[in-house]
């Protein structure tokens, strides 16, 4: 008997992770169902623009025109530090004019699209959650669809429609931002003239860098709004859940834009 109990024990100890694991897959998949639901209700919704198409600007607004400047600051600041950084690598090895290719080629391809997407997944992924989440829970969504309005129409799709629309305008303001802030820099702090900078920039520019630029930020805008509806949508169990969703929102948004970053390197490059 004793025996038989320590192999039961044992058995129960080696279960649990497997278990575990099993529990973590199926809640997995069934969040990807339930996204994919809603992500078809999102597209079937589209048609009824009578709903959505007079929230679209205003959505816009909030989302693109009140985020540019956070997205400036921070792009602000990357351009300085590329500068720097790049003066400081390139001493005595590489012609000090390669600063404006640096800073250029990086703000336009990789910082200046990735640094405001995650920045945009903190400040607008965070409101949509917490915003239709408070919804959710207050029992708006469901008096909005009593007074026969769709909630998808009239909630989710501006707002994604304004996250595809304003993302790469605010990306295009952030790039051209950390731009000049690296020439500036590379003015009064660096032994650098601008036709030697401007030289650098021009050096390896090409327009599709800024074509690149645009699509990553529009699937960013995308992600950031879509994963925000979603999780808002699902919140349950009063303020504690709102939270709960508005966390989720913005870790998986930023998960997303970082896998993203990598698929369209990948497929575009």
């Amino acid at each position: 008997m004793r025996a038989a109990g320590y192999v039961c024990a044992m058995g129960q100890v080696w279960s649990a992770p497997l278990a575990w694991v099993g529990r973590s897959a199926l809640g997995v998949a069934a969040g990807f169902g339930r996204f994919g639901a809603f992500a078809a209700g999102v597209v079937r919704a589209l048609p009824d623009t009578a709903t959505w198409g007079r929230l679209l600007v205003l959505q816009m607004a909030r989302l693109g025109v009140h985020s540019l400047p956070i997205a400036l600051f921070i792009a602000a600041f990357t351009g300085i530090v590329l500068a720097l950084q790049a003066s400081y690598t390139f001493t005595g090895a590489v012609p000090l004019y390669f600063v404006g290719t640096l800073v250029g080629k990086t703000m336009i391809l990789e910082l200046g699209p990735v640094l405001t997407g995650l920045a945009l997944a903190g400040r607008v992924g965070a409101s949509i959650a917490a915003e239709l989440g408070t919804m959710r829970v207050t029992e708006q969504i469901d008096a909005l669809e009593t007074l026969a309005y769709d909630p998808l129409a009239y909630l989710a799709v501006p707002r994604v429609l304004a996250g595809i629309l304003m993302f790469p305008l605010v990306v295009a303001f952030a790039d051209a931002m950390g731009i000049v802030a690296g020439w500036l820099t590379a003015l009064s702090l660096l032994d650098l003239s601008t036709p030697e900078f401007v030289r650098g920039l021009r050096l390896f520019f090409l327009p599709f860098d800024v074509r690149f630029s645009l699509i990553k930020a529009a699937s960013f805008g995308l992600a950031v709004t879509a994963v925000g509806c979603f999780f808002g949508f699902g919140a349950t169990g009063g303020a504690e859940g709102v939270g709960r969703s508005t966390t989720r929102a913005v870790v998986v948004s930023s998960m997303l834009i970082l896998v993203l970053d990598a698929f369209w390197a990948l497929v575009l490059l």
